[in-house]
This record gives C-alpha cells, sequence and structure tokens, in this order.
C-alpha cells in the first residue's frame, strides 16, 4: 500500500484531489512493480524550486518537478521510503503529468539517459 503526503496542494490552482494523486502514483509506481512505501508530494512556489534545483543539480532558475529518491530497490526491513516529489505549478502545464513524471523518477527512471522510454510510459500512464 502506498502511503502519500500532499503538502501545499493549495497553492495550486486546480489542484488534484488526492486520491487522484494516490492513483497517479500507484500507476507509475506499478510499472516498476512498486506497490507500497511512503511518498511525499509537494507543491511549491517558483523561488522555492529555484532554489533546490541549484542546490541539488547546479541548475539555475526554476524547473517543474524535481524527484528526490530515498530508499533503493534493496531495502528489506521496514517500510520503504520512495521519496519526494517537489512540483511548481507555475513552471507546468499539467500537475498530473508532474506527478506521474516525478514518480517515474522515484522509481528509478530518467528520461536524460534512456532512450525516450520513461517520457513514452509517462504519456501511455497520463491517457489512461
Amino acid at each position: 500500500m502506498l502511503e502519500l503526503d500532499y503538502i501545499g496542494a493549495d497553492l495550486a490552482a486546480g489542484h488534484p484531489p488526492e486520491p487522484e494523486v494516490e492513483r497517479l502514483l500507484a500507476l507509475a509506481f506499478a510499472s516498476a512493480a512498486i506497490e507500497d512505501g511512503h511518498v511525499a508530494v509537494e507543491i511549491v512556489s517558483e523561488q522555492r524550486i529555484a532554489e533546490l534545483n541549484q542546490e541539488h543539480r547546479g541548475k539555475e532558475g526554476p524547473t517543474d518537478v524535481i524527484s528526490f529518491p530515498v530508499d533503493g530497490a534493496d531495502l528489506d526491513v521496514g517500510p520503504r521510503e520512495l521519496g519526494d516529489i517537489i512540483i511548481c505549478p507555475e513552471m507546468t502545464v499539467d500537475l498530473r503529468e508532474a506527478i506521474v513524471h516525478g514518480a517515474l523518477h522515484l522509481a528509478g527512471m530518467d528520461h536524460e539517459v534512456d532512450d525516450g522510454e520513461m517520457l513514452a510510459l509517462q504519456a501511455e500512464i497520463c491517457s489512461w
């Protein structure tokens, strides 16, 4: 079972309700055979995501979504801490797509090094 902390959703106009966020996360994680664990989704301002982008990725300016994985796949003890997904609604066209994108990164996918698999899977999940 997935456990979700949904933080700052009131900052995003038209934010998806928590049950929909849980469904999107479950679909994305199921693609990597992840059925349970804890994940936090936080909605932040452009300023905050720009700070995180600079601090953790060495990139200047705001971005749409940043994911911070916590526990690796080989964890044997206790509930798995999947990580955090940080989203800036001003920088994304679709919050639902950003949620799926962040979850796929937490599941170990990386569109910057694959041959388009992650973004294709993201599009497929979002079409459901």
